[in-house]
C-alpha cells in the first residue's frame, strides 16, 4: 500500500472503529456495575436504528406495521441535518428507556434473588431473541435505507488531493466519526467529572459500601442501563447511516464485535473500550479489498494474539487471586 492508500484506510478505520467503541461502551457500563454481559444490547442497537428510520421515513414496507404512515404530510424530521439529528436523539432516548425496561424485567428479579450471574446473562439473551422476533413480526425482514433527503442537501463525499492522488471520504463517515468522538468526550466528562459519574464509579467499585454512603444503588443501576441503551441506539443509527438496516438480526454481528472490543480493551475499562474499538476498526480497514471476506477473522486473530501476550486486555488490570 502506498501512502495515500494508507491514509484512506486510516480514515475508514477511524470511522467504523469509533462506532465499535460506542457500542462496546454500552457493554462496559453494565459489566462494570453488575459484572455481567447484557446480550439484549444487540436488540437495543437494532431498535435504535429502526426508531430513527420510523421518525425519518414514517412508514414500513411489510409486517404488521406495513402500510401504516406515521406522517401523512411528510416527516418533520426529514430534509435537514438538524431534523435527522433530532430524530437520532429521540430514537437514542427511546432505546435508553427500553434498556431500563429490560433491566426491570430481566435483571432486577435475578438480582433481588441473588441469582447466579450466569442466569442473568441467559435472561438477557432470551430478551434479545424475543425483541428480534417482535421486530420481524412488526416490520418484516426487509432491508431499509433512509430516504434520499434524510440529511438534507449535503455533499456526498469530501475529496482532497494527497501525493498526486484523489482521496475521498463520504460525508456519512465524517458525521459518524465526529458524532462518535463528541459522545465519547461527553461520556468521559460525565463519568470523570460529575456527581453522577462519581456515584456510578462508587457503585461499580463496591455496591455495599456505596449503599452505606447513602447512594441509591438501584437508581444508579437504572441510570447505567439508560446510558448503555442510549449508546446502543445511537450506534445502531450511525451504522445504519452507512450500511442500511439489514433486517431484525442487524445488530448481532456488531454484538460480537462489541464483545471482542471490551475483551481486547480490558473488561470494565471505559478507556479500554474506546481503544479496543479503534484498534479493531483499523485492523479491519487495513485488510486488502481482495481479502475483505476475512476482515472478521483478522480482527479476532488480532484479539487472540494480544490476549496471549496480555490476558487482561490492553488497558485492563490483572485480577489478584486471594488465597
Amino acid at each position: 500500500m502506498d501512502f495515500p492508500q494508507i491514509i484512506q484506510s486510516l480514515l475508514n478505520g477511524l470511522a467504523i472503529g469509533s462506532v465499535y467503541a460506542i457500542f462496546a461502551l454500552g457493554y462496559t457500563l453494565v459489566f462494570s456495575i453488575l459484572g455481567i454481559i447484557n446480550f439484549a444490547q444487540t436488540a437495543v442497537f437494532t431498535l435504535g436504528a429502526y426508531f430513527t428510520y420510523a421518525l425519518v421515513s414514517g412508514q414500513f414496507a411489510s409486517g404488521l406495521l406495513g402500510g401504516l404512515n406515521l406522517f401523512p404530510n411528510g416527516s418533520p424530521f426529514a430534509g435537514s441535518g438538524w431534523g435527522f439529528a433530532l430524530a437520532t436523539l429521540i430514537a437514542s432516548v427511546l432505546a435508553g428507556l427500553l434498556a431500563v425496561v429490560i433491566e426491570r424485567l430481566a435483571f432486577r428479579p435475578m438480582r433481588s434473588r441473588s441469582a447466579d450471574p450466569l442466569l442473568a446473562l441467559v435472561s438477557s439473551l432470551g430478551v434479545a431473541l424475543i425483541l428480534v422476533n417482535v421486530i420481524q413480526l412488526l416490520v418484516g425482514a426487509e432491508i431499509y435505507s433512509y430516504p434520499e433527503n434524510a440529511y438534507g442537501q449535503v455533499q456526498p463525499a469530501i475529496e482532497f488531493k494527497l501525493g498526486g492522488q484523489i482521496l475521498g471520504i463520504t460525508t456519512v463517515q465524517v458525521i459518524i466519526f465526529f458524532v462518535s468522538m463528541l459522545i465519547l468526550a461527553l461520556l468521559g466528562y460525565v463519568i470523570g467529572r460529575t456527581k453522577i459519574g462519581k456515584a456510578l464509579r462508587a457503585v461499580a467499585e463496591n455496591p455495599g459500601t456505596a449503599s452505606l454512603l447513602g447512594i441509591s444503588v438501584d437508581r444508579y443501576i437504572l441510570i447505567t442501563f439508560f446510558l448503555s441503551g442510549f449508546l446502543g441506539g445511537l450506534a445502531g443509527t450511525l451504522v445504519s447511516m452507512a450500511f442500511n438496516i439489514a433486517g431484525p438480526y442487524f445488530g448481532q454481528p456488531y454484538g460480537l464485535k462489541g464483545l471482542a472490543v471490551i475483551v481486547l480493551g480490558g473488561l470494565g475499562s471505559i478507556p479500554g473500550a474506546v481503544l479496543g474499538g479503534l484498534v479493531i476498526g483499523l485492523a479491519e480497514a487495513f485488510v486488502p479489498s481482495s481479502y475483505s471476506a476475512y476482515k472478521d477473522a483478522v480482527a479476532f486473530a488480532l484479539l487472540f494474539i494480544i490476549l496471549l501476550v496480555r490476558p487482561q486486555g490492553l488497558l485492563g488490570t490483572a485480577q489478584i487471586q486471594k488465597v
